[in-house]
């Protein structure tokens, strides 16, 4: 049972008085209007809000987002009006609320492919209005699949692929590691569950073992970083999510020894100085597995993932993956950074924009909301394209890759340089004749990797889209300009 009281103690910022009791009032406001409710588990139908809040609180939100947060279903489901909320929170949070409302309306079960792409487009541009809303749902949802169990079993199978399919990418894209990983583990469970008592039984049968020979390792890193004068804030164990670890088995032959880093250890530190330091000292320690080391720092992933990643041989010749970050850069993972993708003429803050400086934020947008939005203007209403390439462009992980002058593009994985060259600029894709990686010639249909510089190599003379590009390009980015181009010379 989630109290308001436990709510408020998770908060991470600091609560005035005036913020404390807007929170009290709007649970106030909630358990009366929600009396009498009970849900499908059986439990008051407040400790939905209740637990909604509390995931809120927990990854670094602010009051108006709590609060919006402890009301969300208060319009939908009881008497009260969103003109009464907006008469006692105000503005702000009234539009949350009913930014959460209409999200809420949209099931991604269409009978007909036409209306759950319809539905799909809609869920994804409201996310665009104001970043709050989203994150009010996936705290939301996080909640609805903890109770998943007192559904039916067509409807926790819906739910749980809505979840593993829409809910879980939209977690990762926007950073926030912890309910991206817990939403898959969730959603696992009952779409293969199987599998999932398959890979819970075989990481639990391995848990005693992993708890000492982690301990073992914490210790020795801690008295090896204080020989050294290496500062840090906290060293810790962790082991893989269900749902990845289930993945990574897949890719393994479902051979547990072929994975190096089914368990780890994380050293947190002051500064971004003492990652490298601390990366030096670990070495020293123990041999690194060569190939095995991910500088995320100086390359950070496209949701704004820092860490410096190293396998290590550790003890009992055992391998073993370290992660070195900041503690910004841990609170970062864990709990989201939309900032890397939120663009602002002013420069606000993420903070600003989370904890509601200003009411309307028509200029701040995800940019893989823009692009959306851009690209579904160009595509029109071919839903097929549609559907393919908000698979492709928005729910892989992303990479990114240098222009030879420096400039980061980012890419969705097994793009090619003529993806590469399509995002660059729409020219340089049509006039591409070669291309070139890290200052050697490869194919044109060649799979671009994290961090290589590429080099287009293209005609003055005339444009050479050609039909071929098309079985091997990723992004509806380039697909468009080569039908495009296509079309204009009359060649499809």
């Amino acid at each position: 049972m989630v109290t308001i009281e436990e709510v408020l103690r998770n908060i991470k910022l600091k609560m005035n008085a005036k913020n404390e009791a807007m929170i009290r009032s709007a649970y106030e406001l909630a358990l009366n209007a929600h009396t009498d409710q009970k849900r499908k588990s059986g439990e008051d139908y407040i400790q939905h809000p209740l637990h909604t809040a509390l995931n809120l609180a927990r990854i670094g939100l602010g009051a108006r987002t709590i609060t919006a947060g402890l009301l969300h279903d208060v319009p939908e489901d009881t008497d009260v009006t969103l003109e009464e909320i907006e008469k006692k929170f105000g503005k702000e949070i009234a539009t949350l609320v009913d930014g959460v409302t209409k999200l809420g309306k949209i099931k991604l079960r269409g009978t007909k492919e036409e209306n759950y792409l319809e539905n799909l487009r809609k869920m994804f541009l409201a996310m665009a209005a104001d970043i709050r809303v989203v994150l009010i749902k996936l705290a939301d949802r996080l909640h609805n699949m903890e109770t998943l169990e007192s559904l039916p079993p067509e409807k926790q199978e819906r739910i749980a692929r809505e979840t593993l399919e829409i809910y879980a990418p939209i977690a990762n894209r926007l950073g926030i590691g912890d309910i991206k990983a817990r939403l898959e583990d969730l959603a696992f469970r009952y779409l293969d569950p199987e599998n999932y008592n398959y890979v819970a039984n075989l990481s639990a049968a391995q848990q005693e073992k992993r708890k000492k020979y982690i301990k073992k390792v914490v210790t020795e890193l801690k008295k090896e970083l204080g020989r050294e004068g290496i500062r840090f804030v906290d060293i810790f164990g962790r082991s893989k999510h269900i749902y990845r670890l289930f993945q990574k088995l897949k890719r393994h032959d479902m051979d547990i020894a072929k994975i190096y880093d089914l368990v780890g250890v994380r050293i947190i530190v002051p500064e971004i100085v003492n990652c490298y330091e601390t990366l030096g000292i670990v070495h020293k320690k123990y041999r690194p597995l060569v190939g095995r080391i991910k500088d995320y720092i100086s390359l950070p992933k496209p949701n704004g993932y820092q860490s410096i990643h190293t396998t290590i041989f550790g003890p009992e010749g055992k391998f073993l993956e370290v992660q070195i970050r900041t503690k910004k850069m841990d609170d970062e993972a864990e709990f989201g950074i939309a900032a890397h993708w939120i663009y602002s003429e002013n420069k606000r803050s993420f903070k600003d924009l989370l904890f509601g400086k200003k009411t309307k934020v028509p200029d701040q947008e995800l940019i893989w909301v823009k692009q959306l939005r851009e690209w579904q203007n160009e595509l029109g209403k071919d839903d097929h394209e549609f559907m393919e390439g908000l698979k492709i462009d928005f729910f892989k992980n992303h990479i990114f890759a240098f222009t030879p002058m420096g400039d980061i593009i980012d890419l969705p994985e097994e793009a090619t340089p003529i993806d590469f060259a399509y995002r660059v600029h729409s020219e340089i894709g049509d006039r591409a004749v070669g291309a070139k990686v890290n200052g050697h010639i490869v194919t044109l249909d060649y799979k671009v990797k994290n961090g290589e510089i590429i080099e287009i190599l293209t005609s003055k003379d005339h444009k050479n889209p050609s039909r071929d590009w098309l079985r091997f390009v990723k992004t509806s980015n380039a697909k468009s300009h080569i039908k495009k181009f296509m079309k204009k010379e009359g060649m499809i």
